[in-house]
């Protein structure tokens, strides 16, 4: 007989539903500021839901969006080979400068040729960055999270210097590169926009994230390399005891986490930015991508989920203030939700409490059915005197035959 489960064992043991009560939850502390500030949670939510639910809301969701599935799966897969890449935003970086160069200097190149070269070199980029921390990190034992969020400034600092050099300035007041080639956009037609009625950015860089996605899961789950980094990220120790090279892995985690990161960057210069301004502060699209990881279990098409989850936050939450609502109140509910996620470790620990406690109940209350269902033993009779006399005599005999 199946026995009933307790709500907490639930939550500990289906994912999904931690994810879900964190959302809630986030969108519970969201209306609890909203109150406090004497603003309509009813408008406010519903016009973030109207914002995003038209054609053209949807369209601008997705593009929102599609930077953010790649930087989520960057972070996923290395949180999945055992590393975590807090440097996504630096490989994101270097990777759209390096597109942005790319459709600058090579702008003459026809669109099939320079769009692929756009693509490649943002990977290359980003990967670098990646191989770079992963080989400080095997070589020389340095901190990845340390040496990463270093890099994700050094990035931040080598962006603006190329931008600023001759050649790839913009010749205006504008503080920027110049604008990316058209051979270099990866936008739909006009006409097709017009016609379907999308935004004016809308672009085909989701079916290059749905790619990406798509080859994540099937090197994580179908390949003997994705096979290996699992390992290694289970247990690095049994992973080299059984033969896989831990520092190679390493390396090869980080190279692909960063490339993803990488192309990340290039779909958003050449689908929605066309150009690269000097930086006041990090953009953040690296960092959004431990959200969209986080809040899609790690899991490739979680991170899609996510990724267009954190797309639809970000653009309806550009439209709050039409109805008297701060835009920062998206920051206040998905940081609530990533609290919320990070802590649920406490209603897994609490469920396999209550789930040990049970298991051993349910062992004695068997142990105690058996011992009832056993015949009681009968007591031993002891040998007759005489027996045990003649038994003994012969033997004492020997002894003293001996003795004499």
């Amino acid at each position: 007989m199946k026995k009933k489960r307790s709500v907490i064992e639930i939550i500990s043991s289906v994912r999904f539903i931690h994810i879900l009560l964190a959302i809630i939850l986030g969108f519970a502390v969201g209306a609890l500021f909203l109150a406090v500030m004497g603003v309509s949670v009813g408008d406010a939510y519903g016009k973030l839901l109207d914002s995003v639910t038209t054609v053209k809301g949807i369209s601008y969701v997705i593009v929102y969006a599609t930077p953010y599935i790649l930087t989520g799966l960057s972070v996923a897969f290395s949180f999945k080979t055992g590393v975590f890449n807090i440097g996504a935003e630096g490989q994101f970086v270097v990777g759209s400068m390096a597109a942005a160069v790319t459709g600058i200097l090579l702008k003459d190149l026809p669109k099939p040729a320079l769009i692929p070269l756009c693509f490649l070199a943002a990977m290359a980029a980003g990967a670098l960055w990646g191989i770079i921390v992963g080989t400080l990190k095997t070589k020389w034992g340095i901190n990845e999270v340390l040496a990463m969020i270093m890099f994700n400034w050094i990035a931040f600092y080598l962006s603006n210097y190329i931008a600023g050099l001759p050649g790839i300035k913009n010749t205006g007041t504008a503080e920027a590169t110049q604008t990316i080639s058209e051979n270099a956009r990866t936008l739909l037609s006009k006409q097709t926009i017009a016609d379907l009625g999308l935004a004016p950015t809308a672009n085909w860089g989701i079916l290059v994230a749905l790619i990406a996605m798509i080859l994540v899961w099937f090197i994580i789950e179908k390949t003997t390399l994705g096979y290996e980094l699992k390992a290694v990220g289970s247990n690095r120790f049994a992973a080299e005891y059984g033969g896989i090279g831990v520092n190679r892995s390493i390396l090869t985690a980080l190279a692909i986490s960063g490339a993803l990161a990488g192309l990340g960057g290039s779909l958003q210069v050449m689908g929605m930015g066309s150009r690269i301004s000097i930086f006041s502060a990090q953009e953040g699209f690296g960092f959004g991508g431990i959200v969209v990881a986080l809040i899609g279990c790690s899991n490739p098409f979680g991170a899609l989920a996510a990724g267009l989850f954190y797309g639809a936050l970000t653009y309806g939450g550009s439209k709050l203030n039409l109805v008297g609502a701060p835009t920062q109140l998206i920051s206040v509910i998905v940081g609530t939700v990533v609290f919320f996620i990070a802590i649920s470790v406490i209603f897994e620990r609490l469920g396999g409490g209550i789930r040990a406690r049970r298991n051993a109940v349910a062992r004695e209350d068997k142990e105690k059915r058996e011992a009832a269902k056993k015949p009681p033993l009968e007591e031993a009779k002891e040998p007759p005197a005489e027996a045990a006399g003649s038994g003994g005599a012969p033997e004492e005999e020997g002894k003293e035959g001996e003795a004499k």
